[in-house]
């Protein structure tokens, strides 16, 4: 249940050729798809991060200059006055907020929806990946719940369930699912349509405009991995959490709006819930595995949106033999990554 956002404001210069990539794409999709029926819709509205220390203003200070530096464009760094000047519904306590307005949203739906119309190629719904078929130490044949595949090429791009399907042909990738929960609230007057992707970095809440409403969302508040599942359980009181101003993660500390929202009590809203597929650098995986043959495309650790289009087009690359260098290989070291995933 992905945010529907999209920035260059990478922290890791690998990563952001991938989102380079995609975003490039995005504003030009029907030419880059091939097809006109679906649209993802990118709306440059920004991405505005938040703090109410001065230790955070000090580290988005550094950060703007670190994404400066690799080659990153149009980040602002705003005191707290300045912010509040642009962004009217900003709380007193906001002491800095960095922005980039090149940045948005987009619909997640229709750029995936679009990418498969735009490929032509078979899609088979409602078939399960039962196994593998191995010779000789390298990929024969898959096995599904509709017959078998013979094939020496296969990429497992299966999300939080990566990891299972991988293991299936004894493969062991360094992964884990975070649950992520998005709180849909199509019709909320309060919300300014024009606002920003408005984000609590002492918190990590956040809200952007959707839908006539809001999307609402924590993008790390629960590091502890849960089980891989296509319809993982939700917390029903995760509403609570990001809306009540009694939390301490509620979007109402920043944005007070939402207090209103709170008290007035008739905004409907659908609890979603899916999951991060994350690694421990929180880069993805593209590349071969020990089995010859097999590929994976996965552990974009809150990122795989955005990089959708540039990760493809990168194993593609690997698959292929025509790239020698991979900085997303299986066998790297993993080394810690800098800043949050989100």
């Amino acid at each position: 249940m992905a945010t529907g956002a999209y920035r260059l404001q990478q922290d890791d210069p690998d990563e952001l050729v991938l989102v380079r990539e995609t975003v490039a794409a995005l504003h030009d999709f029907a030419a880059f798809s091939g097809q006109s029926t679906y649209d993802p819709a990118p709306c440059a509205v920004g991405l505005l991060s938040l703090t109410t220390t001065a230790e955070g203003a000090t580290a988005q200070h550094e950060t703007a200059a670190h994404q400066r530096a690799i080659g990153v464009d149009g980040v602002e760094v705003l005191d707290g006055a300045e912010a509040r000047r642009r962004f009217p519904y900003l709380a007193p306590e906001v002491v800095s907020g960095r922005i980039r307005h090149a940045d948005g949203i987009l619909e997640a739906r229709q750029l995936a929806l679009g990418l498969l119309a735009g490929a032509g190629a078979p899609i088979v719904p409602r078939c399960r990946a039962l196994g593998f078929d191995l010779a000789g130490g390298r990929l024969a044949g898959v096995r599904t719940s509709r017959g078998r595949i013979a094939t020496r090429c296969c990429v497992i791009a299966a999300g939080p369930l990566s990891g299972v399907v991988a293991a299936l042909a004894g493969v062991a990738l360094p992964v884990s699912a975070l649950r992520r929960h998005r709180l849909v609230m199509p019709d909320v007057p309060q919300v300014p349509a024009w606002a920003p992707l408005t984000y609590d970095e002492d918190t990590g809440a956040h809200w952007r405009p959707g839908l006539r409403g809001a999307y609402v969302l924590i993008s790390h508040a629960d590091l502890t991995p849960s089980e891989a599942a296509d319809d993982p359980p939700v917390d029903p009181t995760f509403p609570y959490q990001v809306l009540d101003p009694a939390s301490p993660t509620s979007v109402a500390r920043l944005s007070p709006f939402w207090r209103e929202v709170w008290a007035d009590q008739r905004a409907a809203w659908t609890l979603q819930c899916g999951q991060y597929t994350v690694t421990p650098d929180l880069r993805p995986l593209l590349d071969e595995t020990p089995v010859a043959g097999l590929h994976v495309n996965t552990g974009y650790s809150g990122h795989g949106v955005m990089s959708s289009i540039g990760g493809a087009r990168h194993l593609v690359e690997v698959v292929t033999g025509a790239r020698r260098d991979n900085p997303f290989r299986l066998d790297r070291t993993f080394a810690p990554a800098r800043g949050k995933a989100r």
